[in-house]
């Protein structure tokens, strides 16, 4: 882990460092940090921890996070509170899209957690039926009141809210929309799993949490003694939330279903970072939590099928063909520097980052799969590339006319139902002379065979005739279609790529088990077999709205 993340290449061999003193002076002999292969990252990382091992020692939890937050709330601005030299800057266009993502607040009861100087309390007030801002910081919070308290449907409380007099502040059942931008980073893990099984018990049915946190590493430059903040893996809130349940007063059960989780658009603009990232999270009945979004986590898109199927298409990738064909149908777009680009079923976002990368353009990536989505950000630091990523059902996403230049998808379509209606949200999605770009799987005339439909329906996949998918796009208003069978290169891509696991046998097996390969094996082989009798076919689509 430490040589992966770090790039240590390991321990060079002790040598002794010579001296104009020819062996007088105290530094004959003494080793550096260089000579022992250790990188400054593992110096300053190691300090870090040193630093928060003492004070671990002589304070708790909430102790430290409180002296932080004191330290920091002594100027009461925004590039205090944001921790950046350009804050001002960045909050014009960073905080209208936070707002952009809530869900409805129009006369709702809504509680803002870690609410600080208030830099969305005024603006959730405007809208907000009742609001409840708190903050453990008092400055911070009088300050807010100060700026805000002309609006009397708010209510300003200092308060910790890992506290359990919380529950008594806030009633069961009593709020519709629980709202905080960068407050369960300054938790620990216990305290996030505890806030998180009180949340649900204070949300109304159908009500909503939308949070907001710093992942991986900080993205503020201002100057900081000591850093309590935790930097998460997003993977580590979506589980929390997930497992989160209840059963109230009558028996019913409900639990938390996650309506978006997406990269915060200013930060990947501006600064390329991927790092700041948000939920929007749902409370319902367990039982009518979205099954088709369960399906694809649980089974066809959990972290395991993720990267089985990454083994065969290769790394980044969970379509036809991997890299290769990405090359292949990404040279038929002319993509342009700073041009935009929407990726529908982006997966773990390797073509988003062969675009970004070679192409200088910004990518917008949405998939309906957290788990495709948790990946992708994961690779996606450090990059440095124009690529924002969305989980979110495409069929409910919206978007501006004439945003995008581009629209690309892979092997995706077949899992809508209505393409029609999507298609001529493409269209008004696209900028004029802009280009969509398909590849899907597609049926043959006729009816299925009874295998094939059992395929299907398992699935939950919805194929259409490659001249119906025309006719789709055209009544959609694009141009210049062009549909082309590549049922023949599907087949082809299936030989090499099995041919390719065959090569990595043992490899495989000792990361997976000998029944996921023999499961793989007869996967490919089935859709070889179904490609070769052109019951399952590939079909390239490529339209353009003048």
């Amino acid at each position: 882990m430490l040589r992966r993340k770090w790039g240590y290449k390991g321990r060079k061999r002790r040598r002794r460092k010579r001296c104009d003193c020819e062996g007088k002076c105290s530094k004959e002999g003494e080793v550096t940090t260089e000579d022992r292969g250790v990188s400054q990252g593992v110096v300053s990382l190691l300090k870090e921890l040193s630093k928060r091992f003492i004070l671990s020692v002589i304070m708790d939890e909430r102790d430290i996070q409180k002296s932080y937050w004191v330290q920091h709330s002594a100027d009461l601005s925004v590039e205090a509170m944001m921790l950046d030299s350009k804050a001002a800057d960045l909050d014009k266009e960073e905080r209208p899209e936070v707002l952009s993502l809530l869900p409805p607040c129009e006369g709702k009861s809504i509680v803002e957690l870690g609410a600080g100087i208030g830099r969305f309390t005024g603006q959730l007030a405007q809208k907000a039926g009742q609001l409840l801002a708190v903050d453990f910081i008092q400055t911070a919070i009088n300050k807010n009141e100060s700026v805000n308290g002309h609006h009397k449907n708010v209510k300003f409380l200092c308060a910790d809210v890992t506290s359990p007099n919380m529950s008594n502040t806030i009633s069961q059942g009593s709020v519709d929309v629980i709202f905080s931008n960068w407050l369960l980073m300054y938790l620990s893990d216990n305290e996030v799993e505890t806030l998180a099984a009180r949340m649900i018990t204070w949300l109304k049915d159908d009500g909503y949490i939308f949070f907001r946190e710093s992942c991986f590493h900080q993205s503020g430059d201002s100057k900081r003694k000591y850093n309590p903040t935790h930097y998460r893996e997003p993977r580590f809130y979506t589980k929390v939330f997930k497992e989160c349940h209840m059963i109230d007063d009558t028996g019913n059960s409900f639990e938390l279903s996650l309506v978006g989780c997406k990269c915060i658009g200013a930060y990947v603009r501006n600064k390329k970072n991927q790092n700041q990232i948000c939920w929007i999270w749902q409370k319902v009945r367990s039982q009518d939590d979205r099954g088709f979004q369960r399906f694809l986590d649980r089974v066809e898109y959990s972290h395991k099928s993720i990267l089985r199927y990454e083994q065969m298409y290769g790394p980044g990738f969970v379509s036809t063909g991997g890299l290769e064909t990405t090359k292949e149908f990404v040279a038929k777009l002319g993509l342009k520097p700073g041009q935009k680009v929407l990726d529908v079923g982006c997966g773990v976002g390797g073509g988003d980052f062969y675009m970004a990368g070679n192409f200088d353009v910004e990518v917008v990536g949405i998939d309906l799969s957290i788990n495709m989505i948790s990946i992708a950000i994961e690779r996606a630091i450090g990059l440095k590339y124009a690529v924002e990523f969305d989980c979110a059902d495409c069929y409910k996403k919206t978007y501006p006319e004439n945003t995008f230049d581009i629209i690309y998808s892979r092997d995706t379509m077949l899992h809508v139902k209505d393409k029609p209606t999507l298609f001529r949200s493409f269209y008004k999605w696209l900028k004029p002379g802009g280009k969509v770009l398909i590849t899907d799987y597609c049926k043959s005339a006729g009816s299925l065979s009874l295998e094939f439909a059992e395929y299907v329906k398992k699935g939950g996949y919805y194929l259409d005739e490659m001249r119906a998918y025309r006719q789709m796009l055209e009544g959609a208003g694009f141009d210049d279609v062009i549909a082309e069978d590549r049922t023949d290169q599907f087949v082809k891509t299936l030989h090499q790529e099995l041919d390719a696991l065959e090569n990595k046998k043992d490899d495989f097996i000792r990361d997976f088990s000998e029944e996921d390969y023999n499961e793989i094996v007869e996967r490919w082989k089935a859709k070889q077999s179904r490609g070769a009798s052109r019951e399952q076919m590939w079909g390239l689509f490529i339209a353009k709205k003048k």
